[in-house]
């Protein structure tokens, strides 16, 4: 039997409408984001049953059609289809669609064809977790997943022990400790924090070294999914003068002052005008 014909929705434009829903208390769901499900002819989301729910709490009864990781080609297709001629919402489990979650191919196919994309913004734990750590924010690294298998996942944290910012991982309660203690091996002196149950009545946000925490947790097993996160590197140690006076002699003997500060400069990190000032009283 063929589904019913999708309904047009109520002044909305053709579209994809990328819609955030709450990462657990439903009281952050905007205003902008319950209007915009009301009028969509379709929900796209992860799980129906999940998507459902939140529907009933908001009294809203539209269509519903599962995308997740595993839909196909032909699945894209029709929903663009779709897209090309109604509005439709794109939804994740919680949170922020697209992070760590389906839908970029959507969203790239359909902006490839010139069709109408909405995003509208709302809760995300990332955010959420990186507002309550207490950890550097101008600058961090999100990299989703930490992969379950040991080694994968220690290649996975050695690749990304030189970024200088705050790394932001998923993580899950059955797999957290394991994952604390390879953070310990593969980013040594870092402050670490676990955010967990966010936005929930027991919220937490614990902070310390991967050993005292991974102890914690062993001995308080945690559920649902949480976010790791660990700050920056340590800046690294100035060298040492007779190194830096070393390194400015080796350059002088074959090149100008100038060029020899800003070599040393490039390879120390060190301010170039004061290797200029340097490398003038070596002369």
């Amino acid at each position: 039997m063929n589904a019913p014909p999708l309904e047009p929705g109520l002044n909305l434009d053709p579209g994809l409408y990328i819609v955030a829903t709450p990462i657990g208390n439903l009281g952050d769901i905007s205003r902008r984001a319950i209007e915009t499900l009301s009028a969509c002819a379709l929900i796209a989301c992860e799980d129906t049953r999940v998507t459902g729910k939140l529907l009933h709490h908001l009294g809203i009864k539209r269509p519903m059609r599962r995308y997740d990781d595993h839909a196909g080609d032909d699945a894209r297709e029709r929903l663009l289809g779709d897209i090309a001629q109604l509005p439709v919402a794109l939804v994740s489990d919680a949170g922020t669609p697209l992070i760590s979650d389906p839908g970029y191919r959507l969203v790239r196919d359909a902006r490839a064809r010139g069709l109408n994309v909405v995003s509208i913004p709302g809760p995300s734990a990332l955010i959420t977790a990186l507002t309550l750590a207490g950890l550097p924010t101008d600058r961090f690294l999100f990299a989703g997943f930490l992969p379950s298998k040991e080694k994968a996942r220690a290649d996975t944290l050695a690749g990304l022990a030189a970024v200088p910012a705050t790394l932001v991982f998923y993580e899950t309660g059955p797999r957290l400790v394991d994952a604390l203690h390879a953070v310990a091996q593969a980013l040594p002196g870092r402050e670490i924090a676990v955010a967990r149950e966010l936005t929930k009545l027991h919220e937490e946000c614990r902070s310390g070294t991967p050993e005292a925490l991974a102890a914690h947790y062993t001995a308080h097993p945690p559920r649902g999914e949480i976010v790791l996160l660990a700050g920056p590197p340590p800046p690294a140690a100035a060298p040492d003068a007779d190194v830096v006076d070393a390194a400015l002699r080796l350059a002088l003997a074959t090149m100008s002052t100038s060029q020899a500060a800003a070599s040393v400069s490039r390879a120390l990190g060190l301010d170039r005008k004061a290797l200029y000032a340097r490398a003038m009283e070596l002369k």
